[in-house]
């Protein structure tokens, strides 16, 4: 797999050219950038650890600097590009120690944020949920895993919002995307993916209004993603 970077001074150009948007008219903006850049990470296209400039990045998109900063600058906020002052951006590369306490925390807000969600879930709500699932989905078919893993992370972030508590929902904002890029790092290559079917049961659940059922599919769903990680580590075992 090329990485954006095989020399910390001398980025391929052909993985830059592959972040770009072809066939748009007028200059993108933050949200269509971050996608291609977020996406471009989870698949490894650019590397855990490497580095690359705003100017690089700012050509590949016609764009100014300004707005590389404002994307580069909500992926530090999100802790998936670390920005230190005389340094250039490096993505983060977070190891299995981490990625646990990540999802020990996540467990925690969620078991809160489902039972919140499940008191009175509005069909709008519903509808966006079960919208990301189909993407997902739609991704995995084509074997898009970098946009599938982000648009993963996405329903669990839209669940948060859901759930209208602010504070929990930005707290969670704060680990779904170091989980992705955990998983986009260390998640052995399966072609047997169950995510989006496991977030298809949660969301039947709340539906219904179950939430002892909602809670108990969303624990064995995060458990499924640390098995996944460890297993894919050689330090794990299947249950």
């Amino acid at each position: 797999m090329n990485n954006l970077m095989p020399h910390p001074d001398q980025p391929e150009r052909n993985v830059l050219a592959s972040l770009s948007l072809p066939g748009r008219v007028g200059k993108p903006s933050v949200d269509d950038i971050y996608p291609r850049i977020f996406d471009a990470i989870l698949e490894q296209r650019i590397a855990p650890a490497s580095r690359f400039t705003e100017e690089s990045l700012g050509d590949v998109f016609g764009v100014s600097r300004s707005i590389i900063r404002r994307v580069l600058a909500r992926l530090s906020h999100q802790q998936v590009v670390i920005l230190r002052p005389n340094h250039r951006p490096q993505v983060a590369a977070p190891d299995l120690e981490q990625t646990r306490q990540i999802l020990h925390a996540r467990r925690l807000a969620e078991q809160t944020l489902v039972r919140l969600a499940c008191k009175a879930p509005q069909p709008k709500d519903l509808q966006r949920l079960r919208d990301l699932i189909e993407r997902e989905r739609q991704c995995l078919d084509r074997g898009e895993r970098g946009p599938a893993i982000r648009l993963s992370g996405e329903f669990h972030l839209q669940l948060a919002t859901m759930a209208g508590n602010a504070p929990l929902a930005q707290f969670l904002g704060s680990l779904v995307p170091l989980t992705s890029l955990a998983l986009a790092r260390h998640e052995l290559k399966s072609r047997r993916h169950c995510a989006w079917q496991e977030h298809l049961a949660i969301v039947d659940a709340i539906e219904r209004g179950n939430a002892d059922q909602a809670l108990q599919l969303m624990s064995e769903h995060l458990d499924h993603l640390e098995q996944k990680l460890l297993m894919a580590a050689g330090t794990g075992t299947s249950k």
